[in-house]
């Protein structure tokens, strides 16, 4: 039985595409900016390109070097994002570790990050149902014996930014779990000068973009500073990547239109950002009808 590629075929006019048209902003580093943007395209969409924040090497790396010369006492590494694979990874590479020092350790990714995982390390233990933090403490809350177990998580190191609350939560619940954790700076996010986005900015407070899509928190952040105040952005639709995105943009006090529901990969926000438009289509042409 034949079943139709999700794949949209590239030979299909871009005016039968949902996002034809549709300028959407892409706050995400670099790294992750043109990921969501290859999917952006595919469905008709015109990305704009505004990261909000970007990601970095470290420049102290004493307590990421202090957890490696101790990596075979950990019982899993959680990663929480591809950043802090890569950054992870790279470290071991540069102190000329031999990748097998993990091999002790159970590995922990979330979505489409696994796959990034698994070419560094050669195996993936453990890719929870829910992408996210939250779905890492369900799955190692269903383990038998995890109390006193100790777990090494590379996060970020969040400068000139508020920090989110998402590394906290995460050491906060494993604790309850009764686990020992060790969260260590394995990259830097840092925001960046608004001052060289005068004409996104401006294309913005003209009504000329259609939605701004944010992949995480300190991207949110970060945007907030760079705008006057709500009106540079009240014309755009909102979109977020997953519910805790949303929440915390909500508290910022965003209003936030578009939540992908499936966020462990960004062609699920894709999805959610393109089916906003299709309802919305449908939604006016049934009005017409009635009209």
């Amino acid at each position: 039985m034949h079943t139709q590629s999700r794949e949209i075929n590239l030979l299909t006019p871009s005016s039968n595409l949902p996002l034809y048209g549709k300028r959407i902003l892409v706050t995400a580093p670099r790294n992750y900016a043109y990921r969501l943007s290859e999917q952006i395209i595919k469905k008709g969409g015109l990305p704009v390109f505004m990261p909000t924040i970007e990601t970095c090497y470290l420049s102290n790396y004493t307590k990421l070097d202090a957890a490696l010369a101790h990596i075979n006492e950990f019982d899993w590494i959680l990663f929480i994002s591809r950043n802090g694979i890569a950054a992870f990874f790279h470290r071991i590479n540069d102190l000329n570790i031999p990748i097998s020092v993990v091999q002790k350790c159970h590995l922990c990714a979330l979505g489409k990050d696994a796959e990034s995982l698994l070419s560094f390390s050669g195996k993936v233990d453990l890719i929870p149902t829910e992408s996210s933090p939250a779905g890492i403490v369900a799955e190692l809350a269903k383990l038998p014996q995890i109390r006193e177990k100790k777990v090494l998580i590379p996060a970020p190191e969040v400068v000139g930014l508020p920090e989110p609350d998402i590394v906290p939560n995460l050491i906060t619940d494993l604790q309850k779990l009764g686990i020992e954790v060790t969260c260590v700076p394995a990259y830097i996010t840092q925001g960046l000068d608004k001052r060289i986005y005068s004409m996104e900015l401006n294309l913005m407070r003209q009504a000329m973009i259609n939605v701004i899509a944010f992949s995480s928190t300190a991207e949110v952040e970060s945007f907030l500073t760079m705008v006057n105040s709500q009106s540079d952005y009240e014309h755009c639709v909102v979109a977020c990547f997953g519910p805790y995105t949303t929440a915390n943009a909500r508290k910022l006090g965003m209003n936030v239109s578009i939540v992908s529901r499936d966020y462990s990969s960004f062609e699920g926000f894709a999805d959610a950002i393109a089916g906003f438009f299709t309802l919305t289509s449908s939604s006016h042409s049934a009005l017409q009808d009635i009209e």
